[in-house]
């Protein structure tokens, strides 16, 4: 199973939220420096993030984005069921048409299963818990930030 870029970006985005020294305010800047990828991306997976309730976000000079408690809580598993935006996992059903063999495939449900064992499996891990302080401090210093960790 593989997930979109834009699931992607988003579970990394987290994982330096989640590592981030309490009450830490990372700019979306900051983050995308972090992860290595085009502020415009990660400027969307923020607003999806926190449309999910997975981030607080502060404006201002002086703001920045934590992860909420939701956020701290949360499981990828439970993340990447809401980032999969993708209704057929087979792409059985595209603008083109239909496919001819649709209406008695038994592959497309064997998919669809399949998809959700592989979030299943990630029901078990809290995102909170993924960065290690080890991972996480040479990235933070390559952005100015030194977080207890």
């Amino acid at each position: 199973m593989k997930i979109n870029a834009f699931a992607d970006v988003s579970l990394r985005a987290v994982m330096v939220l989640a590592a981030a020294p309490d009450g830490a305010l990372l700019t979306t800047q900051s983050v995308a420096d972090a992860v290595g990828t085009p502020y415009n991306h990660v400027s969307k997976a923020m607003a999806k993030l926190r449309e999910l309730g997975m981030i607080d976000v502060e404006r201002g000079r002086t703001g920045g984005s934590r992860l909420s408690s939701a956020g701290r809580n949360a499981t990828v598993g439970q993340l990447l069921r809401q980032l999969d935006t993708r209704q057929d996992p087979a792409d059985c059903v595209v603008a083109a048409g239909t496919c001819p063999l649709i209406a008695e495939c038994r592959l497309r449900a064997a998919l669809a299963r399949a998809r959700e064992a592989f979030y299943a499996e990630l029901d078990g891990i809290v995102i909170a818990s993924l960065p290690t302080s080890r991972q996480m401090a040479p990235v933070f210093q390559a952005i100015g930030l030194r977080p207890g960790l």
